[in-house]
């Protein structure tokens, strides 16, 4: 018999596969059906600083009364920035009574200030850690790279002087020197980061001249990005992996183990495919490591890493060349 489980962020999992943030996340109903289909933990749809601003903004605008009696402004946004934080620990609190995997809260937030009282209200609500998806878009050209890279350190920093509970941090690949920072920010006492976070993709709609969005959800082809990252960083930071973004398969998901990831998140695969799909690639995992003589997982992770490879080379290689891609 095989043993699939594995800790992450100090969390014991019965499964390395952990749903990710998303809207298949965002209902008791969904995550108890996640639970029953054998994920190892479930990561909830992110509570987001800019929605819990534009709420509170458009609640103001809309009221008649608004420029009546401006004394009631502050009133307004604080009840709307609350009505929407107790929803989401109201998720938190009944998704802790309805199933027992660990529940990992998440916000999405674009600086160190806004929400920090949110993060506090999270940990009093019982999750058992917090996700941090930061992804600052580094496209303004008065900004240089390290006050860009300066908006995470100071994000990391100041929710863990907040909280006591596990912190991940889920960051893009958009860093001029990605080693170093990953490097660094696994220093700062975080348990955990995820590589890499999924983020708005425009496109142009040419018959009515507007902008809108495109690839949503991930392909199996995006697999290779974080693959690399994983396997070049698992041996040199202080924190645990997760892989994120195309596994879509249990084959991927063996794929991120063997680079070094502790634990694999998936999201895409299930919009697709239903919450069946959980135990597929569960199953696939375990029916791979019967055929390969594994028993635990811990056997085998890492062996395909940058430090194990018989072929390290191969995820430092930039460029295309005939022999390696077969294309003539």
């Amino acid at each position: 018999m095989v043993n699939l489980e594995t800790t992450y962020m100090g969390l014991k999992l019965k499964n390395p596969l952990i749903v990710g943030s998303s809207g298949l996340t965002n209902s008791v109903e969904n995550i108890i059906e996640i639970e029953k289909n054998g994920a190892g933990a479930v990561v909830l749809k992110s509570l987001f600083e800019e929605q819990i601003i534009y709420a509170s903004n458009k609640t103001y605008m809309q009221d008649e009364l608004a420029n009546i009696y401006p004394e009631a402004d502050d009133y307004i946004r604080h009840y709307t920035r609350e009505n929407d934080v107790n929803k989401y620990l109201s998720l938190i609190k009944e998704a802790k009574e309805k199933v027992d995997i660990p529940v990992i809260a998440s916000i999405n937030c674009v600086s160190g200030d806004e929400w920090l009282s949110f993060a506090r209200s999270i940990e009093k609500a019982g999750v058992d850690a917090l996700e941090l998806n930061v992804f600052v878009l580094p496209s303004d050209p008065e900004k240089s790279g390290e006050q860009n890279e300066a908006v995470y350190f100071d994000v990391v920093n100041k929710v863990l002087k907040t909280v006591n509970i596990p912190v991940a941090l889920k960051i893009s690949y958009y860093f001029s020197s990605l080693a170093q920072t990953v490097t660094k920010l696994s220093w700062t006492g975080i348990k955990g980061l995820v590589l890499f976070n999924r983020f708005f993709s425009p496109d142009i709609d040419i018959e009515n001249f507007e902008i809108k969005t495109s690839n949503v959800f991930s392909s199996p082809s995006d697999l290779a990005l974080s693959l690399r990252w994983i396997a070049m960083m698992s041996a040199h930071v202080k924190c645990d992996l997760a892989a994120s973004t195309g596994v879509h398969s249990g084959k991927a998901m063996i794929k991120q183990l063997l680079a070094g990831a502790k634990a694999v998140q998936v999201a895409s695969v299930l919009y697709k495919k239903g919450f069946k799909e959980i135990g597929s690639m569960i199953e696939e995992l375990g029916n791979w490591m019967e055929r390969k003589n594994f028993t635990g997982i811990d056997q085998f992770r890492g062996r395909m890493s940058i430090e194990k490879a018989k072929n390290p080379a191969a995820y430092e290689r930039v460029q295309f060349m005939k022999h390696f891609s077969g294309i003539e």
